[in-house]
C-alpha cells in the first residue's frame, strides 16, 4: 500500500477530490471553504478582545481549523514517510528557461537558489520571500480571500465577488510569471 502512495497520481485525482469537497460542505450546511480565514478563527479564538471582527461564533468554523492542521500534518507525514530522495521532475522547456538564471537544483520543492536563509539577505531573495509573502496576505485580506475559497467555494456558490476575484488572480498570476519574475529573476 506505501508503494502505492508514493507513486505520482494522475492530476485528476486532486481535481475530483476538490470538486467533491463543494457539495459535501453543501450537504452539512457550510457554503464556505478557504485556507485563509483560518487566521481569523484563530485569533478569535486565542484573543477575545473588544474588536467587532473578532465578535463571532468561531467554534461554527472549527471544521476548517482541522482541516488546516490536517494540511500541515499530512505535509508533515508526506515529508517524512513518503519522500523522493530523487529530484524534483521538472519539465525539460521550464528546466532551459530557469537555467538562463542560474536555477538548476532542484533538490526540494522550490529552488534552494532563490529559497534560503542566504539568500534573504539579498535583495532578489527579499522581494521574492518577504516582499512576495506580504502580497500574498495582503491581497488575501484586500480580496476577502484566497484562491482556494474564491475559486472553488465562491464559484460554486455563484458568487460575483468571487468571480472577479479569481479572474484578478489568474491576470496577476500571468502578469507575475511573464513579467515579474523574469524581471526580477535577472537581478
Amino acid at each position: 500500500m506505501l508503494e502505492l502512495i508514493r507513486q505520482p497520481w494522475h492530476w485528476s485525482t486532486a481535481g475530483i477530490l476538490i470538486g467533491l469537497i463543494v457539495p459535501l460542505l453543501l450537504i452539512l450546511g457550510n457554503k464556505s471553504f478557504g485556507i485563509s480565514a483560518n487566521l481569523r478563527h484563530i485569533c478569535a479564538a486565542c484573543f477575545p478582545a473588544d474588536i467587532s471582527f473578532f465578535k463571532y461564533d468561531w467554534k461554527k468554523e472549527i471544521w476548517n481549523i482541522f482541516f488546516a492542521v490536517g494540511i500541515i500534518l499530512g505535509g508533515f507525514l508526506a515529508v517524512t514517510f513518503l519522500h523522493d530522495p530523487e529530484q524534483v521532475k521538472v519539465a525539460p522547456t521550464l528546466v532551459s528557461d530557469l537555467a538562463q538564471f542560474g536555477i538548476d537544483d532542484y533538490t526540494n520543492q522550490v529552488p534552494n537558489q532563490l529559497f534560503n536563509w542566504h539568500s534573504l539577505l539579498t535583495i532578489k531573495g527579499f522581494l521574492f520571500i518577504v516582499v512576495g509573502g506580504f502580497l500574498v496576505g495582503f491581497g488575501t485580506r484586500y480580496a476577502g480571500g484566497c484562491t482556494s475559497g474564491h475559486a472553488i467555494s465562491g464559484l460554486a456558490n455563484l458568487q460575483w465577488p468571487s468571480l472577479v476575484a479569481t479572474i484578478c488572480f489568474m491576470i496577476g498570476g500571468f502578469i507575475s510569471s511573464n513579467l515579474i519574475v523574469p524581471f526580477l529573476l535577472k537581478l
